[in-house]
């Protein structure tokens, strides 16, 4: 057999469920990948061989003793360390919770778990999800950032470490990375994937989505996890789309590799049949969109009062700042910041009801240099706050040879949609 971490996730799963391959096999073949490249890119916070193969026994054993195979057995997944995990430290890429041990695992954590996945570790989140970064590299070049706040799990992913790594988004923080490193990035609708036991900064935007090597694979663990119906990606669908091209509000961040990958990617998509057409947002998103910071800051500071109060100092600069800037706002500031939030999902439900999905960049454009900022989410905080379900795929590399991704959104609630058509824009333009 060829390396069995080279599966499609769907097909791992196959070959487990028909005794062709063990969980303990293919936990080995990612923990001797791990082996190779971790020491120069510190995906993990957190990862313990021995702890993973007891995991991946434990699986084995169940299925000897009669236990059907789950929708994920022997899924190897990686944990962003902003969600809880029972056997593993829990640190939130702060000094204030170091050795901070849970007692239970986040909800999505327990669900994969039930569904039969291995916890290969604990990836590297920025501080809280913020802003200070974490020591990760990309994958596709170690002088450049893999982005964040989800740097580990998209690291990870496009090095091929596991199947699927658990993200957050409160800004860009899957979206954003998953471009920067040439893996797929996929934040669901919003309220998808159960947010207990995650390290909520933001009551009004933060997502758990994953990020994988491909929307397959994205598809077979959403699935796997929620019991929902998540498409097969790969399969072609009887037409081509319709697509509404979208700079969006902060079209000035676009680099021009962007705005001329946006443009090829368009055309492609045109010659391939899709109805494309350049489209402008109301004011009501865009009111919405000038909120996001003011209630992202706002409820950011309820979210750490705890931390502000008793360890301030450990805090790093840049999030002292924010803190202070979102304990300044008041209740009536941010329920008028909130009300904007839902007047802009009304409007944005008019605009999509007329395409399939939005094409749009997922980052202003290739990974910065350097790993003391993570680049900016400019491109991607609008749909978080919309909560409507975003993929990013890579689509080829810029002009210094690092990744570049689109990102494709759709309606709230159309999830599957918004892989299958994002899956159909990779195809198109991969020739």
């Amino acid at each position: 057999m060829t390396d069995p971490s080279l599966l499609p996730a769907a097909e791992a799963v196959r070959r487990i469920a028909l005794g062709d391959l063990s969980a303990t096999a293919l936990t080995e073949a990612f923990l001797a990948r791990i082996a190779q490249r971790e020491p120069a890119l510190r995906a993990f916070v957190q990862h313990d061989p021995a702890l993973v193969l007891r995991e991946a026994a434990r699986r084995d054993a169940s299925r000897a003793a009669g236990r059907p195979a789950g929708p994920l057995e022997g899924i190897a997944f990686g944990v962003k360390d902003v969600l809880d995990t029972a056997d593993q430290l829990s640190q939130y890429g702060s000094p204030i919770w170091a050795g901070h041990r849970p007692r239970s695992d986040a909800a999505c954590v327990a669900l994969a778990r039930r569904a039969g996945a291995v916890i290969l570790g604990k990836t590297v989140t920025t501080e809280f999800a913020t802003r200070r970064p974490g020591p990760t590299a990309n994958p596709a070049n170690l002088n450049h950032t893999p982005g964040g706040s989800s740097s580990g799990s998209a690291a990870g992913a496009a090095a091929g470490f596991f199947h699927a790594g658990f993200g957050t988004q409160t800004a860009g923080s899957i979206l954003r990375p998953a471009a920067f490193c040439g893996a797929v990035g996929f934040k669901p609708s919003f309220g998808t994937l159960h947010r207990g036991g995650m390290k909520v900064m933001s009551e009004s935007l933060d997502t758990i989505g994953v990020l994988t090597r491909s929307t397959s694979d994205a598809a077979t663990v959403m699935a796997g996890l929620t019991g929902g119906d998540f498409g097969t990606p790969e399969t072609k669908p009887g037409r081509a789309p319709r697509l509404a091209v979208v700079l969006g509000p902060n079209e000035d961040l676009a680099a021009p590799e962007t705005r001329a990958l946006l443009e090829h990617v368009s055309g492609l998509a045109a010659k391939a049949g899709a109805s494309v057409a350049q489209v402008a947002l109301p004011p009501a998103v865009l009111a919405g969109f000038a909120a996001h910071a003011l209630v992202m800051n706002g409820e950011s500071a309820q979210g750490l009062a705890w931390e502000a109060d008793h360890a301030w100092a450990q805090f790093s600069p840049v999030l002292r700042e924010a803190q202070a800037r979102g304990r300044g706002y008041s209740l009536a500031q941010v329920n008028e910041g909130r009300a904007a939030f839902a007047a802009a999902r009304a409007a944005f439900a008019d605009v999509i009801a007329g395409y399939d999905a939005v094409l749009t960049p997922a980052a202003p454009g290739e990974a910065p240099e350097g790993l003391e900022w993570t680049g900016d989410p400019g491109f991607n905080s609008l749909w978080t706050l919309l909560h409507v379900p975003c993929v990013s795929v890579p689509v080829g590399p810029g002009p210094r040879g690092l990744p570049l991704g689109v990102q494709v959104v759709a309606a709230f609630g159309a999830d599957a949609a918004c892989l299958a058509w994002g899956e159909w824009v990779r195809q198109v333009t991969a020739g």
